[in-house]
């Protein structure tokens, strides 16, 4: 492969991203890569933020990848991370792709045993962040209006 030439598809993290995006725009099509975070990965990898992501070569995309996985190492803030102070380790770590939605998964799980409010909420189903509920989030659930139709139909049914 030259140092040049255009890929369509770029697999960093694994995840496939279209070659056309900017860097910065591409890297936050990676679960746990916000914006802010991508901008900074770029400084810190020195990349142009503004370059399309299928012009960069093999070992600028292994950088980007390396940041990626390890931030911290590159000096990356740790207000930045998403894992800051783990519960189980208590260190600050930054998590990606499927291995963030699996701690998600774990979070929630312990909250639910513990029973904490936000468990609660988890475990039935209600708004966890302190919602208003009473008019909104009323999906799958029976509204008034509904009810007088269906006893209107019953009404005439019988007669």
């Amino acid at each position: 492969m030259s140092t040049r030439e255009f890929r369509h598809i770029v697999r960093i993290a694994d995840k496939d991203i279209d070659g056309t995006l900017k860097v910065t725009h591409a890297l936050t099509k990676i679960k746990g890569v916000g914006a802010t975070l991508a901008h900074t990965i770029t400084k810190k990898a020195n990349i142009n933020p503004n370059a399309r992501i299928g012009y960069l070569t093999e070992t600028e995309t292994q950088k980007l990848e390396e940041i990626i996985t390890n931030p911290t190492k590159h000096g990356i803030p740790a207000w930045l991370l998403n894992r800051q102070k783990d519960t189980e380790t208590g260190k600050d770590t930054h998590l990606v792709g499927a291995d963030l939605d699996l701690q998600t998964k774990n979070d929630i799980e312990q909250m639910k045993k513990l029973r904490t409010w936000k468990g609660y909420r988890h475990a039935y189903g209600l708004r966890v962040r302190g919602q208003h509920t009473k008019t909104s989030g009323r999906v799958g659930k029976a509204i008034g209006v509904k009810k007088k139709e269906i006893k209107r139909e019953m009404v005439e049914r019988e007669k």
